[in-house]
């Protein structure tokens, strides 16, 4: 369905975007059509050129997050970096993306539109998979990460406890945030599946993680 839709067609991206603003003030379940075509300042007949229904609607928006985070990440300059170095960037984006899902949306989708939902995490998991797979073995070949390190359970053990971290019960620790969740999880990470060499350059990048995620926290 992905390749079928053309996001390029200013008439639906702009749907698809005031609908997420909608979403985000009034929830799923309040607005139904009428609603999203009274606000968009279009006819109902207009809204239904461009989607099929409501479930349409909502599984053309995730389609939509998805192009844009391809987007966002072909600007990411990795081709001269290191394993550690990508992972860095890779890891803190992801976390990002994925943090910005409003909490009450992200309930209303488990609840309401769950098939839906599922098949997007689905996809966005196995997505994140493939990158940290091939960091992983860019990573061996570097000389950066262990070479007995077993890729596909490590990269599958890694998307785990990125999905998991925002999950509302994660932080079981009074005031602990998920940025610091983020550091010591990352930081286990690298420690486990390095090399000598790559805990050595790891110790010399390690401020590069707390840098950014202050930018994580000013947004």
């Amino acid at each position: 369905m992905h390749d079928e839709i053309n996001f390029d067609d200013p008439k639906l991206r702009a749907i698809l975007e005031r609908t997420v603003e909608l979403f985000s003030e009034f929830g799923i379940r309040n607005l139904n059509m009428d609603d999203i075509s009274r606000s968009l300042g279009i006819s109902k007949k207009t809204l239904y050129q461009h989607v099929k229904s409501k479930e349409d609607l909502i599984e053309k928006l995730f389609f939509f997050e998805e192009i844009k985070w391809d987007n966002e990440f072909s600007k990411l300059k990795l081709l001269d970096l290191n394993a550690i170095d990508i992972l860095i960037q890779v890891s803190l984006m992801v976390f990002d993306e994925m943090g910005r899902l409003d909490p009450k949306l992200k309930f209303e989708m488990k609840k309401y539109y769950e098939p839906i939902f599922s098949q997007f995490m689905i996809r966005k998991q196995n997505h994140i998979f493939s990158h940290i797979s091939k960091n992983l073995e860019k990573g061996i070949k570097e000389g950066l990460y262990r070479s007995d390190v077993n890729v596909e359970l490590v990269a599958g053990l890694y998307v785990r406890n990125l999905v998991d971290m925002h999950n509302k019960d994660y932080c079981f620790v009074e005031n602990i945030t998920f940025v610091q969740v983020f550091e010591v999880m990352f930081e286990n990470h690298i420690r486990a599946i390095s090399s000598p060499e790559g805990i050595a350059y790891f110790e010399k990048r390690k401020s590069e993680i707390t840098h950014l995620n202050k930018n994580i926290n000013n947004q």
